[in-house]
């Protein structure tokens, strides 16, 4: 019952960052949906990586050419979720309660495109580089790889962003009361390690990417989206 009522706070919080539009979703998922338009293979698998609920990438996989979703979450509530957005896809769907990182290692199956968003960042550098190696092994030889991610400026550290992201978006953020915004500037100092564009472009190519590219900047230039080739 903890478990649950910690998830369906923090749920709540992050349903309300969403739909205020604060970290972006709108046109991150905009443009996904037009990258699997336009550039994926027809018609394409799709890997989601840490999905949780899955609502972003339902709206992004509306009128596509999807053939079949596959979703990795650790949490069993937030698939429960999933489970119920992705009956619309036009697809066999399968969720996997996992951590995503564990689940790669072993995984056999080929994939056209795989997405990662605000996820694959709570992990170190050299974990987040493993993690790419895995996706490129899955890869179709024609597939795309994207992530959407917290990113430095050039010559800014860790503590640097963290307090841009504080200091700059608070008063953005006005529709989080005191104690919402506090557990996510927790959440954020504990557990995320952004990367400078430079370095997420690197570990793309270390993985076996032939090209990075950095295709969207937030507004608030606190993220980036990320397309990588096989």
């Amino acid at each position: 019952m903890a478990t649950q009522a910690i998830f369906q706070t923090q749920w709540r919080t992050y349903r309300k960052v969403i739909e205020r539009n604060y970290m972006f979703h709108r046109e991150v998922y905009g443009l996904l949906h037009e990258i699997l338009i336009t550039e994926a293979p027809k018609p394409f698998r799709f890997l989601d990586i840490a999905c949780g609920d899955a609502m972003g990438s339902a709206t992004a996989l509306n009128g596509t050419g999807i053939s079949r979703y596959v979703g990795i979450d650790l949490s069993e509530q937030a698939l429960a979720l999933a489970k119920d957005t992705l009956k619309p896809l036009p697809c066999p769907v399968t969720l996997l309660q996992a951590d995503f990182v564990k689940a790669l290692v072993d995984w056999a199956d080929s994939v056209d495109v795989a997405w990662i968003g605000m996820s694959l960042h709570h992990l170190e550098t050299p974990a987040k580089g493993e993690v790419m190696r895995h996706v490129r092994r899955l890869l179709a030889p024609d597939g795309l790889f994207l992530i959407w991610e917290p990113t430095l400026k050039n010559g800014e550290d860790r503590d640097g962003w963290l307090d841009r992201f504080e200091y700059g978006s608070r008063q953005l953020w006005a529709e989080l009361d005191a104690s919402e915004w506090n557990a996510m500037l927790t959440h954020m100092r504990e557990s995320d390690y952004p990367e400078p564009a430079s370095v997420w472009h690197a570990l793309g190519l270390d993985a076996g990417f032939r090209s990075a590219e950095t295709v969207f900047v937030a507004p608030s230039e606190l993220a980036r989206v990320y397309r990588f080739r096989p």
